[in-house]
């Protein structure tokens, strides 16, 4: 970790009013641990989002101030005005698809629940429901919660944005590596 990326993201946070701070962890709902998220402080949300994006937490910063229409602060810590996050091919990540999501949730294992709620920061009540309505088949299970996932991400639900939630999390490395692929 940078010491300059640090003083950045410190930086960027205090320079947000406290309802503009607020919305900033809002949209960072769908990728980081709600439990976290929610109450955590300035220094403390820097600390997660440095924790959970290795390496690419002022750009995840940048694509949440941009929503909040502050590129003011894009342009005082040089952070890119528009979103950059291509491919190896120049092009932008593709969205997950089902078959996709069919791919990784065979490989999730037991632990969905978890993941579902600690990394995907999904609702334990409609992690419930799923399971009332997938009794029978854990796969089917970790198949709708990652759907679940996707309708909430809607045009993010990328394998690099998956990935990063998944980055730490108790799941097989095959899951890692299957993502990096995608």
């Amino acid at each position: 970790m940078a010491s300059g990326e640090r003083e950045a993201l410190l930086g960027l946070q205090r320079a947000l009013t406290e309802d503009e701070f607020e919305a900033f962890k809002f949209l960072l709902g769908g990728q980081l641990p709600l439990s976290r998220l929610h109450p955590a402080t300035r220094p403390e949300l820097c600390a997660l989002l440095l924790q959970h994006f290795p390496g690419r937490a002022l750009p995840v910063a940048a694509a949440v101030l941009r929503q909040l229409g502050r590129r003011d602060l894009l342009r005082q810590y040089r952070l890119p005005e528009e979103d950059e996050a291509p491919s190896e091919a120049g092009r932008p990540p593709r969205l997950l698809t089902e078959r996709d999501l069919l791919l990784v949730a065979q490989k999730l294992g037991s632990e969905w629940q978890e993941v579902g709620i600690a990394c995907l920061g999904l609702p334990q009540s409609r992690l419930e429901q799923i399971s009332e309505e997938r009794p029978q088949r854990a796969v089917l299970r970790a198949f709708e919660m990652l759907r679940e996932w996707r309708r909430r991400h809607q045009g993010g639900a990328t394998a690099p944005r998956l990935l990063d939630c998944l980055r730490g999390a108790p799941v097989d490395p095959e899951v890692l590596e299957l993502l990096q692929a995608m």
